[in-house]
């Protein structure tokens, strides 16, 4: 009975020591790491910005949860919340990685279809203001539609530059700025080739 009661606290010590001797779940937290660091090489700042914050929201979460522990008395330090807070980061990030690849690709085909847009409306721009009135006073805004014609030339070619560069954002703003530029002058051209032919039935 007296060995009994001399092994008892005997074990609850080592039981103590054994769970003072709890480290940091390392490959969880590198495996968490690398997922967020594979998220944003996959531009998921640019293209999935709201679940990579998720992603980085819960690696906050991980780092205070370690740094907790660290503070504690060495054998009152437990892991198991940092083991499933590493595992949540892993899964935002990866998600984080998958949504940025989707949006990119999403971006890339919008951006191409932009691009050929922009030039359909760049080379009907170009075809009309050769057709648009000539006279009296039409001399300056023909020189700022040509003008205006010469920016959308050098936005498009911008675009395809960001395109080659896989900037899909960027090409899709500099063809949507071509498109524009080029669909007001038609605009205008339309508008008084309209107006000359109103004249001439007067």
């Amino acid at each position: 009975m007296r060995k009994m009661k001399v092994a008892l606290p005997l074990v609850l010590v080592l039981g103590l020591v054994m769970v003072g001797c709890a480290k940091p779940p390392q490959a969880d937290i590198d495996a968490a790491k690398q997922s967020l660091d594979a998220a944003r090489a996959a531009e998921a700042s640019d293209y999935a910005n709201d679940s990579l914050k998720a992603a980085e929201d819960a690696q906050a979460a991980l780092d205070n949860e370690l740094k907790a522990q660290e503070q504690k008395f060495s054998l009152f330090r437990s892991y198991k919340k940092a083991t499933e807070l590493a595992a949540d980061v892993k899964m935002k990030a990866d998600k984080a990685a998958e949504d940025a690849r989707a949006a990119k690709q999403k971006s890339k085909d919008e951006a191409s279809a932009l691009m050929t847009e922009a030039k359909a409306a760049l080379d009907e721009a170009k075809g009309l203001l050769d057709k648009a009135p000539k006279g009296k006073g039409t001399q300056a805004d023909l020189e700022q539609m040509k003008a205006d014609l010469a920016t959308a030339e050098s936005q498009l070619a911008e675009a395809d530059t960001a395109f080659n560069s896989e900037k899909y954002l960027d090409a899709k703003s500099k063809a949507e700025a071509a498109k524009t530029t080029a669909m007001n002058v038609k605009t205008a051209v339309e508008q008084a080739m309209e107006a000359k032919k109103m004249m001439g039935k007067k």
